[in-house]
C-alpha cells in the first residue's frame, strides 16, 4: 500500500504510456510484497518485519534523495513536526497492514482498504477546507454503501476484525492529507525524506520489543521484502517523473487486483459475493471521486490562468 500524491513530482518530458506501464509494474511489485508481508505476518510478528522492512526503506530514501542536493537540504522542511508526524503515522500504519494480512487475509483487507480516497474526501472538508459540491458527496455515501455491503453490521456474518482495515484506511486518509498540507511549502523529496525518517522511527521504536528473527529461508524472503518496497518505488518516482499524477492514480487500483489473484491463487482465500459486490461499489465511487477531484483542479487551473 503506497501513495502516489506522497511521491508526486513535476514531469519534465511528458510519456504517459510509458508512465502507464511504470506505474502498473510498480503495482505489481506492491502486491508482491504485500504477498510476502502476509507469509512472514504469519510466522512473525508484523513490528519485526516493518521494522527490517524500514531499514532498508530508509536506507532507499537517503541515497535516492541525499546525493542530488545534500541532506541538509534534503532534509529542511518549513513543517518539520508535521513532516515527522505523518511518517510515523505511515510507519504504524504499514505495521497494522502486515497483522491484518495474517489475520483477515488480502482480499478481505485490500477491499475495505480501497475505501481510503472516499475518506480523503471526507477529512478534506475540516483539514484542508476544501468545498465538495454534490456530485463527490453522492460518491462518498455510494462507497459507505460498498463497505455495509462487504462488512454486514447487525448480521450473524459481521466480525470486528473488518473494521481493521477501515481504520487503516483512516490512517492512510489522514497521511494523504498531511501529505497535501505540507506540499504547499516543502518539496516532494523532502516529504519523501521524511516519510522513510518518521517509519524507520516508530518501527524502530516498536520492532526490539517483539523482535524475534527471520528463521532459515524466511531471511531470504526478508531480502525479497525488502527489495520489493525498493524497486516497487522506484518504478513508482519514474512514472511520476513521465507523466501526471492526477492521471496515474485511477491505475492504483490495479495493485487491488494482483493483490485479490494472490490471496486466491497463492494464499487460498475466498472471494465471497458481498466482497464482489462491495467491493465493486467502493472501487467505482474511488475512481469517481479521483476523477471529480481532477476535473475540480483542472477548472482551478483555468481560472488561476
Amino acid at each position: 500500500m503506497t501513495s502516489v500524491s506522497s511521491l508526486s513530482r513535476i514531469p519534465a518530458v511528458q510519456n504517459y504510456p510509458k508512465a502507464v506501464i511504470f506505474f502498473i509494474i510498480a503495482m505489481l511489485i506492491f502486491a508482491s510484497q504485500d504477498g510476502i508481508s502476509k507469509h512472514l505476518a504469519s510466522h512473525y510478528n508484523a513490528a519485526t518485519i516493518v521494522m527490517i522492512r524500514y531499514w532498508a526503506f530508509a536506507a532507499f530514501v537517503v541515497m535516492l534523495t541525499v546525493p542530488k542536493n545534500g541532506i541538509k537540504t534534503v532534509a529542511r522542511s518549513q513543517q518539520p513536526w508535521m513532516q515527522l508526524a505523518r511518517g510515523i503515522l505511515l510507519g504504524f500504519q504499514v505495521i497494522l497492514a502486515a497483522y491484518q494480512f495474517a489475520v483477515l487475509g488480502l482480499v478481505d483487507t485490500h477491499v475495505l482498504f480501497a475505501s481510503y480516497p472516499i475518506i480523503v474526501t471526507i477529512f478534506s472538508i475540516p483539514l484542508l477546507g476544501e468545498k465538495v459540491g454534490w456530485a463527490r458527496r453522492l460518491a462518498v455515501l455510494t462507497g459507505f454503501i460498498g463497505v455495509l455491503v462487504i462488512v454486514q453490521p447487525g448480521s450473524s456474518l459481521f466480525d470486528p476484525l473488518a473494521l481493521l482495515p477501515l481504520f487503516s484506511a483512516a490512517l492512510f486518509a489522514l497521511y494523504n492529507i498531511m501529505t497535501r498540507y505540507v506540499s504547499r511549502t516543502d518539496l516532494s523529496d523532502t516529504s519523501f525524506f521524511w516519510t522513510g525518517i518518521g517509519g524507520l522511527l516508530i518501527s524502530s521504536a516498536i520492532g526490539p520489543f517483539f523482535w524475534h528473527p527471520p528463521q532459515g529461508y524466511d531471511w531470504i524472503w526478508m531480502m525479497i521484502l525488502c527489495v520489493t518496497g525498493a524497486s516497487g518505488h522506484f518504478f513508482m518516482i519514474k512514472a511520476l517523473e513521465i507523466g501526471e499524477a492526477s492521471s496515474l492514480q485511477p491505475f492504483s487500483y490495479l495493485q487491488l487486483v494482483f493483490t485479490a489473484l494472490i490471496g486466491v491463487l497463492i494464499f487460498d482465500e475466498i472471494i465471497t459475493l458481498p466482497i464482489y459486490f462491495g467491493g465493486a461499489i467502493i472501487v467505482a465511487s474511488g475512481l469517481f471521486t479521483i476523477w471529480r477531484e481532477r476535473i475540480k483542479k483542472r477548472e482551478k487551473t483555468i481560472i488561476q490562468a
